[in-house]
């Protein structure tokens, strides 16, 4: 009778699990079981989850990492530059300080100085890839946030840089960094050495003087004749000399229109010194490669079009 009841009263796993069980148990079971049955986020729901706050938060500490690498390739600029300048004041130095000293080693200092404006130049494309997202950041999120005037919204920043972090690109060509850095430094340490060349050539080992006819006859024969570098004539290193330094104000002016960079402060007002300008033109048309997207170009433009509006 016993064994009976005893079988009777025995009860299956399932009922021992289901009235045994605490009610605040199964309530956690359930939650973990919902948790593990959703699907897992991907990069495309996790930027759509993103609050308001959460992509203010966000946006703010890329703008600050995106100023930084400006700040650390801006350095790296100026220290190309420092080089220029170091190398050229110590050649100056070193051929002038005696009359024996040969002045070749001025063509040679500006061939050195023009590695380092190609250097920087490079340098130069690297520093605006970040300040393009920069001033993209600026134009287009924080802008219209600032700004008391009525600003058209700018829908495509965003996209913009999404697709500059998938698929980083240089936003100028090589001509435009080169003519850039050219304009700001390089053609003033160009224009110094070659007069000093010019004056080392005239007064060392003594001045060439002038002041008779016949004196004046003979001034280009000693000109040429000091000129001379080893087998090279006078006359060929003043010619090489004379084409280099056309090349160089040929770059740095024939690349006057070319404005991809959004790093530089350019005027409102279009560039409209004639000669200048069609050499601009046919370096913009010859010498520009690609067309890149320009998003801080675009709301450049359209700042232009409110001041407009409002004068």
């Amino acid at each position: 009778m016993r064994d009976d009841a005893r079988t009777g009263m025995r009860t299956s796993d399932e009922e021992i699990h289901i009235t045994k069980v605490p009610e605040s148990f199964r309530a956690f079971a359930e939650e973990v079981h919902k948790r593990k049955e959703k699907p897992k986020a991907s990069p495309q729901t996790i930027a759509q989850k993103l609050a308001p706050a959460e992509f203010n938060t966000a946006m703010v500490h890329f703008y600050r990492g995106e100023i930084q690498r400006s700040n650390v390739w801006r350095g790296r600029l100026d220290a190309t530059t420092n080089w220029a300048v170091i190398t050229a004041g110590a050649t100056l130095s070193f051929v002038f300080s005696s009359p024996d000293n040969p002045h070749f080693a001025i063509p040679i200092n500006s061939i050195l100085v023009s590695i380092f404006l190609f250097m920087e130049a490079r340098r130069y494309r690297y520093y605006e890839v970040w300040a393009n997202r920069v001033r993209v950041l600026e134009t287009g999120y924080f802008a219209p946030m600032l700004s008391h005037r009525t600003i058209p919204p700018d829908q495509e920043w965003a996209e913009h840089i999404s697709a500059d972090l998938l698929t980083p690109h240089f936003t100028i060509s090589e001509w435009e960094a080169v003519g850039r850095r050219l304009r700001a430094n390089y053609l003033w340490i160009f224009i110094l050495l070659a007069l000093c060349w010019s004056l080392k050539i005239y007064i060392h080992p003594f001045p060439i003087p002038s002041t008779s006819d016949v004196e004046r006859r003979v001034f280009w024969e000693i000109l040429f004749q000091r000129a001379q570098v080893g087998l090279a004539p006078g006359w060929l290193v003043i010619l090489a000399g004379a084409i280099f330094n056309f090349i160089i104000f040929f770059v740095a002016f024939g690349t006057l229109k070319l404005r991809d960079s959004s790093s530089e402060v350019l005027p409102l007002e279009s560039f409209e010194w004639h000669p200048l300008r069609q050499v601009s033109e046919w370096a913009e048309s010859s010498l520009k490669r690609r067309n890149p997207i320009r998003r801080s170009k675009k709301a450049r433009q359209r700042m232009r079009s409110i001041h407009k509006t409002e004068a």
